[in-house]
């Protein structure tokens, strides 16, 4: 009972940070490659820009994850938000393309101390048979403000300019940081002790988690490859508009937000292992049919597909890798999970690209599903 009441009053602030990250995030997608072409950046530049969040990110999360198991987990989220807002306005500040991609570093580090830790903290607070539900609305926040932060910035920049994008994003993050020094309660777990200190190394002997990352590597590998080159396809073979575009790049991603909480339910009755099978089956069916389509109303369809898939496989890993933190350390448990998203969000657009080149746009979702196959096929080797 005194779980169950202190995960329903912390959630809401803990959500909420995780929203607005990722809400900036995705807010200033839209108008940053503008905003670089504007200072002479070359596509190269561009690249650097948009991958150095992620690179930092990548880089930051094992170390945050495991510290906030030592020191504890509200410090780490009010000097991550913090500093969030204020490097937001340190794209204002920068007038070269280097200083753009130092802040873009930056930001990347003050995020792993935002989104691993708040869901270490979820993790913390869980009631036992309940994780899935809570991981459920913990995904549905998390890429909520993901999905709807490029429409967001999109309408601000084009009405207000595109520095409101960068103020909004930063304010944003100012309330999230307010919120959690005045109104969140240090986290009750128990920290652990520099002589019981795990290595990743012991950690990744873990079957379970092995099978949790090749599984989440996998799935990352295969969104990333499709935002990177699904745009191009629907241009090339079926010259959709860019507000079409628009609108299948977030229809599975909203779906997979508002599906998230009942997978997360539904985690927490059947068997978990099962259903991320299952989910995985459905997702590599959706990068394998992309390639079929010869229309919007075509293409749709695999990308409703996609968010359906994730919202039953996503919440239920996320339950499990709870499991594995109550044994390791909970940020060091989701500081693996955040670092195979981050990775294959980084590899799946490079590899991507050379298969583009080498052996043509349709190739990359084949590409994709494959990776997905054997991530799925990892994932239940390592767990069987």
């Amino acid at each position: 009972m005194i779980q169950l009441y202190m995960i329903k009053k912390v959630f809401p602030i803990l959500a909420f940070s995780m929203f607005s990250t990722m809400l900036g995030f995705g807010l200033i997608a839209p108008v940053l490659p503008l905003y670089a072409e504007e200072m002479g950046a070359t596509g190269i530049g561009v690249g650097l820009i948009f991958a150095g969040w992620g690179i930092t990110s990548f880089v930051a999360t094992p170390i945050m994850g495991r510290l906030s198991d030592l020191k504890g987990r509200k410090r780490f989220l009010c000097i991550g938000l913090l500093s969030y807002c204020i490097l937001s306005l340190g794209y204002i500040w920068a007038a070269t393309v280097p200083q753009l991609i130092l802040v873009r570093l930056l930001q990347g580090v003050a995020a792993a101390m935002v989104t691993p830790i708040a869901f270490a903290y979820i993790g913390d607070i869980s009631p036992e048979g309940e994780e899935g539900k809570w991981m459920g609305y913990a995904n549905a926040a998390f890429f909520g403000g993901y999905a709807i932060g490029p429409l967001i910035g999109g309408v601000v920049a084009e009405h207000l300019g595109i520095n409101a994008a960068f103020y909004s994003m930063s304010g944003l993050c100012l309330l999230a940081s307010l919120a959690v020094i005045l109104f969140l309660p240090k986290s009750s777990q128990r920290k652990m002790e520099r002589g019981e200190h795990l290595s990743f190394k012991k950690m990744s002997a873990s079957s379970m988690i092995r099978g949790l990352f090749s599984f989440r590597l996998a799935m990352a590998t295969g969104w990333g490859s499709v935002i990177a080159f699904l745009p191009i396809f629907s241009v090339t073979y079926m010259g959709l508009s860019t507000t079409l575009i628009g609108i299948v790049l977030t229809t599975g991603m909203l779906l997979m937000t508002l599906l998230s909480p009942l997978g997360g339910r539904i985690a927490d009755r059947f068997n978990r292992r099962v259903l991320i099978i299952i989910g995985n089956i459905i997702f590599i069916a959706y990068l394998a049919l992309i390639p079929l389509t010869r229309n919007f109303w075509q293409l749709l369809g695999p990308c409703l597909l996609g968010g359906i898939g994730a919202a039953i496989s996503v919440p239920a890993a996320s339950a499990l890798i709870v499991e594995e933190g109550k044994k390791f350390g909970m940020g060091s448990a989701m500081a693996i999970f955040t670092m195979a998203m981050s990775l294959g969000m980084i590899i799946g657009p490079i590899i991507s690209g050379g298969i583009a080149e080498s052996l043509g746009t349709i190739s990359v979702f084949y590409f994709a599903s494959t990776v997905g196959v054997v991530g799925g096929a990892l994932f239940a080797w390592f767990t069987r």
